[in-house]
């Protein structure tokens, strides 16, 4: 079959005005992670006036629609969760009643990454009408908990074998650019122990937030000399957070504990990055604990699915057959060179290609220094630039991969 692009970008074009509306629809329902139900069940109402061949929602609360009966599967993933609003006075409108014009869309989720899933239910419209139905198998899935635990709902996907495609396209916000990659990430607390005694006499007592103090400093060094990478970039490392237990304020502190956002790029591991920290100077002198988080809450269905909260690095190559068919889409469609490029936040990918090696590239309407902030938005014209991709890429894909 020969790709009539034009024909594609028309269509696309032609259903803005409902992407918009389905978008301001989603937009509407709030949706934080695990309270997901009520924006699943208007997608669900989506999917069917759309006419999706197969709709299904999993016992973790993710939605699939599926077209076609291809041997070729190809997966393409929302996560169709939100952070929360924020401090209110920050925003210009009612993050959900929301704002529209010609060009853009605001509101909570518009960017990330509802505008995403809104895009890629009418590509399932756009392959209906055009009958772009050829040897594959298009899942698009509206995934759950990402904003709380990335990747949580694909380890449960590919752990039970909802699916199990070829390569997925993540419509993570990307400005309409294509991006093969992501530094990962894990959440990592360092603790401290300590004996109280009366605030008076303090010497009585071993503070322990007076140790964590030299540990502060060389973490702040360590961030300083981790590994770099030449299309990822550096590895990081921040505090982002400080507890402590003390039996009051007239007392000293008995413990003391730390959360570490750490940010790896190639070649770096969780027991890399927990045995550099490990082997601080001030963590052995202190004797504390270094250890990573777990996360175990229950999804809107009360579905729990534990797992520790590392998120691996990944990387596409530039040749891949999945990178060269999103290139000859873009191309086709657009007449002119797509800008690609990685994501500096995380997603998904940290599980469908980190965890399983599942290529993963990603293609999104609305961009990324939109996401968690006040008065997020995406612009329509994004929308249906997204749609019409997500129409085309299984036709290029099939090609490049016969080619």
């Amino acid at each position: 079959m020969k790709t009539d692009f034009q024909n594609i970008l028309d269509r696309a074009e032609h259903y803005r005005p409902e992407i918009s509306r389905f978008l301001r629809d989603m937009i509407a329902i709030p949706s934080e992670s695990c309270q997901e139900a009520k924006v699943v069940q208007r997608i669900k109402q989506e999917m069917e006036k759309v006419g999706f061949d197969k709709i299904e929602i999993d016992e973790m609360g993710n939605i699939y629609g599926t077209m076609g009966h291809g041997s070729h599967v190809i997966a393409m993933d929302a996560h169709i969760d939100t952070v929360g609003v924020g401090n209110i006075d920050n925003w210009e409108v009612d993050p959900y009643e929301g704002y529209e014009d010609d060009e853009i869309i605001m509101g909570r989720g518009a960017s990330d990454q509802e505008g995403g899933m809104a895009s890629m239910v009418y590509a399932g419209k756009i392959i209906k009408d055009l009958g772009l139905e050829a040897d594959y198998t298009l899942v698009i899935t509206g995934t759950v908990q990402e904003e709380d635990c990335d990747g949580l709902c694909w380890q449960y996907i590919m752990d039970n074998k909802k699916i199990q495609p070829e390569f997925v396209v993540s419509t993570e916000p990307t400005s309409c650019r294509i991006y093969r990659g992501q530094r990962g990430r894990m959440e990592i607390k360092v603790t401290t122990s300590g004996i109280s005694a009366h605030g008076s006499a303090p010497e009585r007592g071993d503070n322990a937030i007076y140790k964590i103090a030299p540990i502060l400093l060389e973490l702040q060094e360590l961030n300083t000399r981790l590994a770099d990478h030449d299309f990822l970039g550096k590895g990081t490392l921040t505090v982002s957070e400080v507890f402590f237990t003390s039996p009051s304020r007239c007392a000293v502190a008995d413990g003391c504990s730390i959360s570490i956002d750490r940010r790896l790029t190639v070649g770096e591991t969780a027991d890399l990055a927990l045995e550099q920290i490990r082997n601080l100077p001030s963590v052995k002198a202190s004797n504390a604990m270094v250890e990573m988080y777990d996360y175990e809450r229950p999804s809107y269905t009360g579905f729990s699915f534990p797992t520790q909260a590392y998120f691996p690095t990944w990387l596409i190559e530039e040749e891949h057959v999945a990178t060269r068919a999103l290139v000859a889409a873009y191309k086709g469609l657009f007449h002119e060179e797509p800008i690609v490029d990685k994501w500096t936040f995380s997603t998904n990918g940290v599980a469908i290609m980190g965890k399983y090696g599942v290529p993963c590239i990603g293609f999104g309407p609305g961009a990324e220094e939109e996401a968690h902030a006040p008065n997020e938005k995406t612009w329509k014209d994004h929308l249906v630039k997204a749609s019409a991709m997500y129409a085309t890429i299984p036709l290029t894909y099939l090609e490049k991969l016969n080619s």
